[in-house]
């Protein structure tokens, strides 16, 4: 019969056990989810911002030889983040396609000019940082005019200020409730081990001692949610490269790697901090109390 109750009384802390590691885990991933997201968006943001692009139209007369100083000049600048020669020939032949004509032919003559097609930093594609390379750019005498498009500038940075803004308030709101949630199972699988840990303290047993198997169980459980957590993401992210290829271009294995290494932490110190207030919880009441 005792060995029946021991055999029990097992299996039920190994049930809660399991079921406090599979919603750690739970909990884990929509956090790490979110964290991949603001990663994507973070770096989504930057794609599109570096790839807004300013024309600098070069004076017609200019030669070729001038033209790629000009354009290693350009490259030197901390704020460009790559350039690309146009010809007037190439120019010319972008706008017969796009038309479906030979306006050359037609006129006699290529009116476009050469120009050097310039892509900023993300740091400085704001109206900014545009406006204050605009000005350095247009002091060259081999320079007509820089053309780009204002208004998508600001739209761009506009979208993106708001995206970013409602994502955080988004991850701030989950991070309280992922902490809330595993606080909460943790407190309810340490309930049911509320009569051992009086049993050991009302045998002389220190608090220390008492909390130190607990928290190994519970450093235990958020490691291995973290881990579970991980796999998981590592899953969703296979299959959104496989149903979404161009995702690639926004990967980052050192910000994945940093994602990763924080649901570990997270999962590790929340799971071993409510452990600790939980067991401590149950250390100061009384016998009576546990009845309630």
């Amino acid at each position: 019969m005792e060995e029946f109750e021991v055999s029990a009384s097992s299996r039920r802390t190994k049930s809660v056990y399991i079921s406090t590691v599979i919603s750690i885990a739970l909990v884990l991933l929509m956090t790490g989810l979110l964290g991949l997201i603001l990663v994507h968006a973070k770096n989504l943001s930057n794609y599109v911002k570096e790839n807004i692009v300013l024309n600098i139209i070069v004076n017609d007369g200019v030669t070729e030889a001038d033209i790629l100083s000009l354009q290693k000049e350009l490259d030197g600048n901390p704020a460009v983040l790559r350039t690309q020669y146009v010809s007037k020939e190439l120019a010319a032949r972008n706008l017969q396609n796009d038309l479906g004509e030979d306006f050359v032919k037609f006129l006699g003559y290529n009116p476009l000019l050469s120009s050097i097609d310039v892509y900023l930093k993300a740091d400085y594609a704001n109206k900014a940082g545009v406006e204050t390379f605009t000005k350095q750019v247009s002091g060259n005498s081999m320079v007509k005019e820089v053309v780009y498009q204002d208004s998508l500038i600001d739209m761009v940075n506009k979208n993106i200020r708001v995206i970013g803004l409602i994502i955080l308030a988004f991850a701030a709101i989950l991070l309280i409730i992922a902490v809330a949630l595993i606080n909460n199972t943790i407190r309810l699988a340490i309930y049911s081990q509320r009569f051992l840990i009086k049993s050991m303290q009302m045998v002389g047993a220190t608090k220390g001692f008492i909390r130190r198997p607990f928290l190994g169980y519970g450093i235990l459980h958020g490691l291995l949610g973290a881990l579970i957590a991980i796999i998981l993401l590592l899953l969703t992210l296979y299959f959104a490269q496989e149903q979404i290829p161009e995702i690639v271009i926004l990967r980052n294995y050192f910000e994945f790697a940093l994602i990763f290494i924080g649901v570990i932490c997270l999962g590790i110190i929340i799971s071993s901090a409510s452990t600790y207030f939980a067991v401590s919880k149950y250390l100061r009441l009384r016998m009576n109390d546990l009845y309630r």
